[in-house]
């Protein structure tokens, strides 16, 4: 039930917005009470919570299974990080969309909560990147904090406009894009 709650509020909150989405919506969404709601949640904030919690989580998790990946490049860890984000627009693309637009409604201490959990993902990629100059792979010359904000912000935006049923599959927007950051577009 508690899956069920969660997978109707995602559906609400990309459509209608965390603040004009009532608790009401979601449970006649499921067709259950509101019983069922607070049995599960004590309050919409914290569903909401839950929502990006889970969204973070399992992407730091999949993020730092990339990154340990001894068998692969830098160059190849880079292009892994960029498809797991366009995959996951493919896949949970409502999930991303309130990921990135209802995070304003977390009170203060959720929301420094999950900041912190996506500044991980940021520190991640610049410990790619640090590798990657260490050997050789990536110029010295980088600016490697404004080189990850600059690659999450390439990539986070693309759930405004990627269409994975288009003709562009996940692997080929990961491929223009890890191009892109690695060549420029001279």
């Amino acid at each position: 039930m508690k899956d069920k709650l969660t997978a109707a509020a995602i559906r609400l909150f990309e459509k209608k917005g965390f603040s004009t989405t009532s608790i009401q919506d979601i449970v006649e969404a499921v067709g259950v009470t509101k019983g069922s709601f607070y049995y599960y949640f004590p309050s919409k904030e914290e569903l909401l919570k839950d929502i990006h919690q889970g969204y973070i989580d399992d992407l730091v998790k999949r993020q730092e299974m990339i990154l340990q990946d001894d068998s692969k490049t830098g160059k190849d860890k880079l292009f892994e990080m960029v498809h797991l984000l366009i995959t996951e627009i493919k896949d949970h693309g409502a999930s991303a969309k309130v990921f990135f637009r209802e995070i304003r409604h977390l009170n203060q201490e959720n929301y420094e909560t999950i900041t912190e959990k996506r500044d991980q993902f940021r520190f991640n990629i610049e410990r790619l990147l640090k590798e990657g100059v260490q050997k050789g792979e990536f110029s010295p010359e980088l600016n490697i904090p404004i080189i990850a904000f600059g690659i999450l912000g390439i990539i986070n935006w693309s759930y405004q406009w990627y269409n994975p049923e288009g003709t562009e599959k996940p692997r080929d927007v990961a491929a223009a894009f890890t191009n892109m950051i690695l060549h420029g577009i001279e």
